[in-house]
């Protein structure tokens, strides 16, 4: 999958949680992702946000990097 479409669809997710306080937010988008992507589309997410993070929306990045600390998924791209 390409990166614009998984930046696009973490973009969506984070308007969805949007109305919630900020941290319900990040845990919300950390946690749907978490939860609905494959290890595939993470890692590269995560290679997205390593190469800049290009049109990732600020919330959804907070998201994305709240859920890598501790993803199986992360440690595959950093090899």
């Amino acid at each position: 999958m390409s990166a614009a479409k998984l930046v696009h669809m973490a973009n969506q997710i984070a308007d969805f949680f949007r109305s919630q306080p900020d941290e319900a937010a990040v845990a919300g988008i950390a946690e749907h992702i978490r939860s609905f992507w494959a290890p595939v589309m993470r890692r590269d997410m995560y290679a997205h946000v390593d190469a800049g993070g290009q049109g990732l929306d600020p919330l959804a990045r907070r998201g994305v990097e709240r859920m890598r600390g501790d993803d199986p998924a992360a440690r595959a791209a950093e090899s």
